[in-house]
């Protein structure tokens, strides 16, 4: 970026970006040095890529005008702690309005390929059209700045997410990735593909230790447009921490959401599977298709259970002390470390474990390995295939899906390779349109098309007005089983105002970890600007561009054919109450309408010119 201001919320356009743009049916390529039309952009990752995709008008998903954007955010790739997100936007092939319109969404991830793609020199990616044969792109740094290159991936058809990337490392050993896998390579049979992000731990140990950007199918619109993979291949280029950022990122450490997140050695409570402890406690966790039976089955999947059988070591992301996720692998008679499983994070673990009737750690590991490596988003395929086994309990002598149910390891195994492989879209297809199929809609747990993470929709009615995802892009998760909050006037204020600003983190290039609980408006988050770029930010600043972002999304939505019908929580929630949740009754037709009433009203006057005419 160039920097011709030192304040970028009152001079946004002396702000410049470096996009290029890849016409994949011509194959043209070109580079422009963009200047900023507010501070969302400036901040970048959806922030500026909404304000790209409201331009156009899209009806289908799938269709050479949805463009797929790749971007990162202002702290991508500098000394600050979690700055490691890349940023993937375009039409959904999976969220969509019933009246058949895509949502506009985007996904994010971290690993090393976002800091390797800033420090290529280039801000923004776009594909326009889509190539007639497979390819993946090469973005290097040159001479005389960016540079990005088509290049044939025939020879990486087929393969898994993993072998695709270390594939490509074969070619480019200086560089960090981004594949898809046969899921997104099946995008017509498949809406939920995931894109891969390499990590260091992943090149150096040849395992298959990825992160991901997994939500709204971003990976299967990458397979649509045949681009397999990308290829950041730049030299590193942190600088010296300076004494601010190593004040703000001992904070992050230690204060904030991410104390808790530290490895049970470190005081805290060993990542984001702790959840499963916290929840518990209400009889919370999701359980067959998010309907807790208030007994300790979910207890056996308790880190401490599970180490009796499994070798477990607390990982972190490159240059990240947070070390929030546990990497599984089997255990040896003598003791000693074997084979490496999956990476435990809270959501996989429930959604492909607890949720589905399993509680075998090895058996959860093994779902969450194969859906990494056919690259589909565990939290959409696990909730998809809990629809089908809750159908099947309710329509015993009617099975869909040779009638797998809740526990069958090897039915619902067969069911991931299918779906991955592109043969079975029931699956693939995700659960609102499987359900809409099956003709029960009211227990499919899913909110405007996207499926919703591993907390129990009863504790959380603002999942209704979340833009891209329950748990990343409405921060209310918590605000009943953490906070204890269960008025309503607590639930509009958090829905409206505080609770939204999780958002923030998707447009700047920070992990929520960074401070979950508040946002980007911080004191921290002005003093890495300063550091890093020598700009001027004021919190007060920070939070309007989050507020705009986030409303610009909802109106998006709302363009799109959402009625306000459609935010809302699924049927079963209201008409069948689940009484093992030993938590205060937030989920009544009565208290959602008032909620929504309240809500809306705070929103709508301020919808008004967010989106072009």
């Amino acid at each position: 970026m160039k920097f011709q201001t030192a304040d970028p919320a009152r001079e946004p356009s002396a702000i410049l970006y470096r996009r290029c743009t890849v016409d994949l049916s011509s194959g043209s390529i070109r580079m422009e040095d963009v200047p900023c039309r507010n501070l969302e952009d400036a901040l970048g990752g959806f922030g500026r890529s909404f304000q790209l995709l409201a331009e156009r008008r899209i009806e289908k998903a799938y269709s050479e005008q949805n463009p797929l954007i790749v971007n990162t955010g202002l702290l991508t790739g500098s000394t600050a702690m979690t700055g490691l997100r890349t940023y993937f936007s375009g039409y959904s092939p999976i969220k969509g309005s019933k009246k058949g319109l895509p949502a506009a969404m985007w996904s994010t991830g971290s690993g090393k390929f976002g800091a390797k793609f800033k420090w290529t020199g280039l801000d923004e990616l776009i594909f326009e059209n889509r190539s007639e044969a497979p390819v993946y792109a090469l973005i290097r740094e040159g001479e005389d700045g960016p540079v990005v290159e088509l290049k044939n991936a025939a020879h990486l058809l087929g393969l898994s997410t993993h072998e695709k990337i270390m594939a490509l490392q074969k070619l480019y050993p200086d560089a960090h990735f981004a594949a898809i896998g046969p899921a997104g390579e099946n995008w017509e049979s498949v809406t939920m593909g995931a894109v891969a992000l390499s990590t260091e731990n992943q090149l150096k140990s040849g395992e298959d230790k990825f992160r991901f950007a997994g939500r709204g199918g971003m990976g299967s619109l990458m397979g649509y447009k045949n681009v397999l993979a990308l290829v950041a291949q730049s030299s590193d280029k942190l600088k010296p921490v300076s004494d601010a950022v190593k004040k703000v990122n001992i904070n992050v450490i230690k204060g904030g959401g991410a104390a808790r997140l530290q490895p049970i050695s470190r005081g805290g409570g060993g990542g984001t599977w702790a959840a499963y402890d916290v929840l518990q406690v209400f009889h919370a966790v999701p359980v067959n298709n998010f309907r807790p039976q208030g007994n300790a089955l979910p207890e056996k999947l308790f880190r401490e259970n599970v180490e009796k059988e499994y070798d477990i070591k607390s990982e972190a992301c490159w240059r990240c002390g947070i070390t929030c996720h546990n990497n599984i692998y089997e255990k040896h008679a003598d003791g000693s470390r074997g084979e490496f499983l999956a990476k435990f994070d809270y959501e996989p673990l429930n959604l492909l474990g607890t949720n589905l009737g399993l509680h075998d750690a090895g058996q959860a590991a093994r779902l969450i390995q194969l859906g990494d490596n056919y690259g589909m988003d565990a939290i959409s395929l696990g909730v998809t295939i809990s629809y089908a086994l809750a159908y099947n309990q309710r329509h015993p002598d009617q099975p869909i899906l040779g009638g797998v149910g809740f526990g069958d390891f090897e039915k619902i195994r067969d069911l991931v390779i299918q779906t991955g492989e592109g043969k079975c879209p029931q699956i693939g297809q995700g659960s609102m349109r499987l359900a809409e199929s099956c003709g029960e809609t009211a227990y499919a747990y899913h909110v405007k098309g996207l499926e919703i993470a591993a907390y129990q929709p009863e504790t959380n009615p603002g999942y209704a007005w979340a833009i891209a995802g329950g748990h990343m892009s409405m921060g209310t998760y918590g605000l009943l089983t953490r906070e204890g909050k269960s008025d309503i006037d607590s639930w509009v204020q958090g829905i409206t105002q505080d609770k939204l600003q999780i958002v923030g983190f998707d447009m700047i290039g920070l992990c929520k970890f960074f401070d979950i609980t508040k946002g980007i408006g911080t004191q921290m988050v002005v003093d890495c600007l300063q550091s890093e770029l020598g700009l001027e930010v004021a919190t007060e600043d920070l939070k309007a561009a989050v507020r705009r972002a986030f409303l610009r999304g909802l109106a998006l939505e709302l363009r799109q054919g959402y009625s306000k019908e459609e935010f809302t929580l699924p049927a079963e929630v209201f008409d069948d109450p689940n009484p093992n949740i030993k938590l205060p009754n937030i989920s009544t037709r009565e208290f959602f309408d008032e909620l929504s009433k309240r809500v809306w009203a705070v929103f709508e006057p301020e919808l008004e010119g967010l989106l072009p005419e």
